[in-house]
């Protein structure tokens, strides 16, 4: 059982919560299996699993011409290159975390590790729905893509919402089956992508516009204006993905090695691979040319750039690959989600019919069905209430889509701030300060970065969401995070007065069993296994 391996020296649990599994190596009590199936992921599957979530293909054709042309910044390489380092600083915390701490819950788990099961109920019901927003909103996109598609090649007219459900339904079959099997589904995407995006920056810089193989993208002085705030906030969004590499702990064979390796690779990767790919889009317009160039095209604006350097099939390819990859990024945050409500399932946060995983396959399949149910309300929800259901189809994308994905994006920014907070804390009450004064330091930094960037997210959410000054989205898109933690905080308070050993549970995963497990045996039967 993962919960049980890890190597660290501080690990204080009793002998009886380390013997975990039986047997046949899955983690049981009272007849029901109380961890995801160990062992299943190795480095290189849970490297593509985070990184398909990022959805590369997805960003350099639709976040970065975005910030180019709203935000007019040109040094958009710069900005990816600035916040590797932010989420560099926060990964040496998190990761050091995740050897002490093995739980499908990663954010909460840690953050109730360090802050107490109360902010721990908090952040796992943010981190519910900061994920499942955030996939809610793909769904959006990819249903106006594929009907553009079949418009343009097959002269078929269907809604949005129809191949939106449909993936949502081939979604929620995928996530049911071993986690291995979705890694390699998601592997073969993101490999295609990353190629496919190679593939065009390599011809931008054989082939720049008049101005020639020009560095100006990185001079510092591009980086000013009140657009330099508000554009962090677009482009912290492209690196979510990253921080899910705990979430698979459980599922991983030498997990506080393999999940930190994840963790600072991906962050290295992403920051480089998107500074590059920026760069590339202001070599192939021009850095004078982008952001005019990016303000007519706007999405449009990587695809006209291939298909004058190479050609009509390429572009035609590139747009299907852009649909797969939104799809590899949705399976990726079903997933997650599913394994957040698995956790919270099995720790009280949620009924227990979550905690329990699928007895064929070892996947968390009720954890799984109430992310499809979700996502078929909001899809259908949108359908019929918004403009897209009577005439422009535009809407999804404006609505469903940034409005999922800039709430989610909070979230998942506020949880890696508070659970800086909280491996500071972490380490300071085991008395580990001075020998993990480092990380203790480097997460500080981070966790002060993260809340800048969090505050102007807030303040300019209508630039973010397209809306209108004075717009009441302003304030209700960005509120519907702190109505979550808000009910989260309640409910642990709650539980701590109502249900002190259910509180006590939060954070532990599956250590909580084997500790239940232990006290209902007979004295000299636990005696002689510990």
């Amino acid at each position: 059982m993962a919960t049980g391996s890890s190597s660290s020296t501080s690990d204080t649990r009793p002998a009886s919560a380390k013997g975990a599994a039986d047997g046949s190596g899955i983690s049981t009590y009272k007849g029901q299996e109380t961890a995801l199936r160990a062992g299943r992921l190795g480095t290189a599957g849970l490297l593509l699993s985070v990184l398909a979530a990022t959805g590369p293909l997805m960003v350099v054709a639709g976040v970065m011409p975005t910030t180019y042309g709203v935000m007019g910044i040109v040094g958009q390489p710069l900005l990816f290159l600035i916040l590797g380092v932010v989420l560099g600083l926060f990964s040496f915390g998190y990761a050091e975390m995740s050897r002490h701490v093995h739980n499908a819950g990663a954010f909460y788990a840690y953050i109730s590790r360090g802050l107490g099961g109360t902010a721990g109920a908090g952040a796992s019901l943010v981190a519910l729905v900061a994920y499942s927003v955030l996939q809610a909103g793909l769904y959006g996109l990819l249903g106006f893509e594929v009907s553009g598609l079949l418009n343009t090649y097959f002269d078929v007219e269907v809604a949005w919402w129809i191949p939106a459900l449909v993936t949502v339904a081939v979604v929620g079959v995928l996530a049911w089956l071993k986690i291995d099997l979705n890694a390699r589904v998601l592997g073969v995407l993101l490999l295609i992508e990353v190629a496919l995006v190679v593939i065009f920056d390599i011809a931008a810089i054989a082939d720049p516009a008049k101005e020639g193989l020009s560095l100006h993208a990185f001079n510092p002085d591009t980086l000013t204006g009140a657009g330099v705030a508000t554009s962090l906030c677009f482009c912290i969004a492209a690196f979510t993905g990253f921080e899910q590499a705990p979430v698979y702990a459980e599922e991983t064979s030498r997990p506080q090695v393999v999940v930190a390796r994840v963790m600072f690779f991906a962050v290295g990767f992403v920051a480089v691979f998107f500074a590059i790919s920026s760069w590339a889009l202001t070599v192939a317009a021009g850095p004078s040319g982008i952001v005019p160039a990016a303000q007519e095209q706007s999405a449009g604006l990587l695809f006209g750039l291939t298909e004058s350097r190479l050609g009509g099939t390429f572009t035609d390819v590139l747009h299907v690959l852009f649909v797969t990859g939104m799809f590899a990024a949705i399976l990726s945050f079903h997933n997650v989600v599913a394994r957040y409500a698995f956790a919270m399932g099995r720790e009280g946060l949620l009924p227990a019919a979550f905690g329990r995983t699928n007895t064929s396959t070892g996947a968390p399949g009720t954890g799984s069905l109430l992310q499809t149910v979700i996502s078929v309300v909001i899809v259908v929800a949108f359908a019929v209430t918004d403009d897209g259901a009577f005439g422009d189809p535009t809407a999804p994308v404006l609505h469903l889509f940034t409005w999922g994905g800039n709430i989610g994006a909070l979230g998942v920014i506020l949880l890696m701030a508070t659970a800086s907070v909280a491996v500071i804390v972490f380490f300071v009450r085991r008395g580990a300060a001075r020998a993990q004064a480092w990380r203790i330091t480097a997460s500080a930094l981070a966790a002060a970065g993260l809340l800048v960037i969090a505050g102007y997210t807030v303040k300019d959410f209508d630039v973010l969401v397209g809306a209108g000054p004075g717009s009441a989205l302003s304030w209700v898109l960005p509120g519907i995070i702190l109505l979550a933690a808000v009910i989260g905080l309640v409910y642990g308070a709650v539980l701590r007065r109502a249900r002190p050993n259910a509180h006590a549970r939060i954070g532990l995963g599956n250590e909580a069993f084997q500790l239940e497990k232990a006290a209902e045996e007979p004295v000299g039967q636990a005696s002689g296994r510990a």
